[in-house]
């Protein structure tokens, strides 16, 4: 039991490391797409690369929150968002990426710096998610260490695809 005690806290500590890096994994994908693509739609159902990088912050918003919940008030409920409504009715091509990858840089990092050392029984605090039910703080982690990662390869994609039309 105790090996596997031990292999649970180091891959969590992985995994906290991974989230600590998402903004440095960030600018690295930032800086590979030229900013004349950042509004290309490759379809009605995608999200331009401007769009992207303002719903990976307000996410980071919504993780903040979530995180502090999941700490101070275990058992409390956590909301959902609209994140195709966010994009739409907060005019997120005119909002500033640059805004809006500093304010992930601050958020991600305050956050990371509240959960390194956190206790191992605060891991197993629960709050209610309203779609998705009961989530624990490992489930948070695991969520958000696969946010920028999952959006980086999205970017990726829509710069692929702008590449291929481009090149017609």
């Amino acid at each position: 039991m105790a090996h596997d005690q031990h292999d649970a806290q180091e891959q969590r500590r992985q995994r906290i490391a991974m989230y600590g890096s998402a903004y440095d994994m960030l600018q690295n994908a930032i800086a590979r797409y030229p900013h004349e693509m950042w509004q290309y739609r490759p379809t009605p159902q995608d999200f331009t690369i401007h769009e992207i990088l303002v719903h990976i912050t307000d996410s980071e918003v919504n993780s903040f929150v979530r995180a502090r919940r999941l700490i101070a008030e275990p058992g409390s409920a956590v909301l959902a968002y609209d994140e195709w409504a966010w994009a739409s009715k907060l005019s997120y091509h005119a909002q500033s990426v640059d805004d809006a990858v500093e304010l992930f840089r601050w958020l991600r990092g305050n956050t990371y710096k509240l959960i390194r050392d956190l206790p191992d029984a605060v891991w197993s605090n629960t709050v209610v998610h309203s779609e998705n039910g009961v989530m624990t703080m490992d489930d948070w982690l695991d969520d958000y260490t696969r946010h920028v990662p999952e959006h980086v390869a999205q970017m990726e994609r829509v710069y692929q695809t702008w590449r291929a039309e481009t090149a017609k």
